[in-house]
């Protein structure tokens, strides 16, 4: 049977005739072996990433001139580049007025929803505006096809390389009647995105806006020697010291650049998904981030993909106390502290609050748009959290969201949340009737507990297998994504297991086994064909996917990058990855394996076919909130009645917005007026114990605080869902 989704997509290959259809596995959900194990969680899914401009040369003093010479480059490039610096109007934070009227400014131009005004927040770093040296050139109006020659916000040009049909737009003066198009077959922004027709391709540009050891390890190599020793983002920004503001802009202008958005489109990809921590928005005292910075990138990012015809998935990789305890999530000592010990309510609060000052963000027209999902958060410890737990976050934030969005396509973005690594089936029936809940997996072969060291045709067949429960929670859950994937199947890569790790592939086979799977550049075609079988196969079974990750940056010490099994950019170069994505529909079906189908159509809530609040199954067993325990082992409530918490008595936090060349109303910042309430904040006079190490039972207060503000025995929640 075909899978209706392929054959009515736009433009199929070779008109649908020589456009292979996907043929998944039934009754197979994603496989338990594939969960990650304790010791897996503890090294980290610490992804390598790409060299940062594409193939890197095998001589090695050329790889010394491409890692050195082309970031000094970018910089002086930047430093004399002609155009308008982003005047970033610090909304939050700042001594200016909370935000500018959303209202539109015609000519079709874009503009905040609802006439809303944004209010400003509070922080810890002051409101100062950053100049963004990777500048914002708005340019003139104009679009051009394959050939044409693009200017970028350096004011620098390249020539715009798009193989199928794709061609970038933009217009300074009305810059949300334009869009790009990343390739004929994929919408542009100014069309209907169709969930069962279109197709979700793309990459995540990992270690960007959330650094990682494995994916940036010439950033982390520098401070191996510092104090701290750098193993995450936290202690890297510690070891940063004064030099915290130029090092990580710097490594920001240069990692992902605006042609990075225009070849992801050129090797037939049509979305991005993108890591972000909560420090983007705002920092408290002893969080040692760079505030807001990364944020003026994300800005560019969504200027980019509007350029290109791309859209992006906004996920957070870091919220406050880590969901995960690994580097990804900004602090990796091991150690949850998210729904979990005695901070878990209070970084939970803070969590809401700040996907709340996101979503008013990305719900404002002509950015709703380009970012149309948002995930909640990523790669949640459930085995640690717990499902229960997890679930309960997942409905305060659903009815968070839904509370100011409104109910049905449009109003707000599509909410997507990661399985727990408990399998997407664990998640069947929850909140049944959901207006545009999604689900995130991330399968991976990299971290199982037994080192892989199958065939390349045993792993396609086993990465087939994971069709047919994509399938069947398709079908009865709604949209699934495979918002994580790589060519990996074992551990090898430097620090994919966190700083200092030891791949335990290179345990169970021997000192120096990862040889052959990190230089990529002794590869041979068979090699290189098995890789493609495998990546081939993995797009067929997921179907709407996201590779980790785009690209890897190179290695000081090994002068290439490492970790190739996790480099889209280096794959397609290099041939190990398909040139065009849409080749790899019917694979797992030539390989024989096959079965169930997803008929193309999902539950009518799952893509906004309801207007109002609905009933939601099995809500009711989620609804306590605080839960009544969390680990590691309290299970008292009237201990966890005595747990720190926040406060609805702040300011909230409105996002900063680009201030543009011809002053075209950008929106501002906060799209609907009608969601008023306080903002979570601390309540004075109380102490909060460390946010990222707070398990002990020692630190659970012996009284309830109130200190100087009212009484908070009743804990406030989100703004509970309008039913009608």
């Amino acid at each position: 049977m075909d899978s209706p989704a392929l054959a009515t997509e736009k433009d199929p290959l070779g008109g649908g005739a020589a456009f292979g259809h996907n043929q998944y596995p039934s009754n197979r959900y994603l496989d338990p072996s594939l969960r990650r194990t304790a010791s897996a969680g503890r090294g980290n899914r610490d992804r390598a990433y790409k060299e940062p401009r594409g193939c890197v040369p095998s001589d090695p003093t050329k790889r010394r001139w491409l890692f050195f010479g082309v970031p000094i480059g970018l910089i002086i490039a930047a430093a004399i580049a002609v155009g308008v610096v982003v005047g970033i109007n610090q909304s939050h934070k700042s001594t200016s007025s909370g935000g500018s009227s959303g209202g539109s400014s015609g000519s079709g131009s874009g503009s905040g929803n609802g006439g809303s005004t944004g209010s400003t927040g509070s922080g810890n770093n002051g409101g100062t505006s950053s100049t963004v040296y990777n500048t914002t050139l708005w340019g003139a109006a104009g679009s051009g096809p394959n050939g044409s020659i693009v200017t970028t916000d350096l004011d620098v040009n390249f020539t715009y390389v798009n193989w199928y049909g794709g061609n970038w737009a933009q217009d300074p003066l009305n810059p949300y009647s334009v869009s790009g198009k990343a390739q004929s077959w994929s919408p542009s922004l100014l069309e209907d995105w169709v969930w069962g027709t279109d197709i979700v391709r793309g990459v995540n540009l990992g270690g960007w806006l959330v650094t990682e050891p494995f994916i940036v390890p010439a950033l982390y190599e520098q401070y191996q020697n510092a104090t701290p020793n750098a193993i995450d983002e936290f202690t890297l920004s510690q070891a940063l010291g004064a030099d915290l503001a130029t090092v990580m802009e710097e490594h920001y202008a240069t990692f992902i650049t605006e042609q990075d958005f225009a070849d992801i489109a050129k090797v037939g990809l049509n979305w991005v998904r993108i890591p972000l921590g909560f420090w983007a928005i705002e920092t408290q005292a002893g969080e040692p981030y760079l505030e807001g910075v990364s944020w003026q990138y994300f800005l560019k990012a969504i200027s980019w993909a509007r350029k290109y015809g791309l859209r992006i998935l906004l996920d957070f990789h870091g919220l406050p106390g880590s969901q995960n305890g690994w580097n990804h999530s900004g602090r990796g000592i091991g150690i949850v502290n998210w729904m979990y010990g005695v901070m878990g309510i209070t970084n939970a609060q803070r969590s809401l609050e700040i996907l709340r000052t996101m979503v008013e963000y990305i719900s404002q027209d002509g950015i709703k748009q380009v970012v149309p999902v948002i995930g909640l958060v990523n790669e949640v410890q459930a085995g640690v959290v717990g499902m229960q737990n997890l679930g309960s976050f997942y409905y305060q934030a659903y009815n968070m969201i839904r509370s100011i969005t409104g109910y049905g396509a449009g109003n707000g973005p599509i909410i997507a949340m990661h399985e727990g690594f408990e399998g997407i089936a664990a998640w069947n029936g929850f909140l049944s009737g959901a207006d545009r809940l999604a689900l995130d997996q991330h399968p991976y072969l990299a971290f199982q507990a037994t080192q892989n060291n199958n065939t390349w045709a045993q792993n396609t067949q086993q990465a087939c297998g994971w069709g047919g429960g994509t399938n069947d929670s398709q079908t009865t859950f709604g949209i699934v994504l495979g918002g994580e994937w790589s060519n990996a199947i074992n551990d090898c890569g430097k620090w994919l297991g966190g700083v200092g790790s030891t791949p335990a592939y290179e345990t169970t086979f021997g000192a120096g086994a990862c040889t052959q799977w990190e230089e990529w550049m002794n590869w041979s075609a068979t090699t290189k064909a098995g890789i493609l079988g495998f990546s081939s196969g993995q797009i067929d079974a997921l179907q709407n996917w996201f590779f980790w990750t785009w690209k890897i940056g190179n290695s000081t010490q090994l002068g290439y990058a490492p970790s190739p099994f996790w480099h889209y950019k280096l794959g397609v170069e290099n041939g190990w990855i398909p040139t065009d994505p849409r080749t790899a529909g019917g694979y797992c079906k030539g390989i024989n394996v096959g079965g169930d189908q997803f008929a193309g159509t999902y539950p009518a809530s799952a893509t906004g076919g309801v207007s109002s609040s609905q009933a939601l199954a099995s809500s009711s067993i989620y609804s306590a909130w605080p839960p009544t325990s969390l680990g590691p082992s309290f299970i008292n409530t009237a201990q966890i009645a005595l747990f720190p918490t926040l406060t609805r008595t702040g300011t909230p936090v409105t996002l900063a917005t680009p201030s543009h060349f011809y002053n075209v109303t950008m929106g501002g910042g906060w799209a609907f007026s009608s969601d008023s309430q306080a903002a979570y904040t601390t309540v004075a006079g109380c102490t909060y114990p460390d946010e990222y190490n707070a398990t002990a039972s020692s630190l659970v207060p012996t009284a309830l605080c109130t200190g100087g503000a009212a009484r908070r025995a009743v804990i406030p929640g989100p703004t509970p869902a309008p039913v009608s």
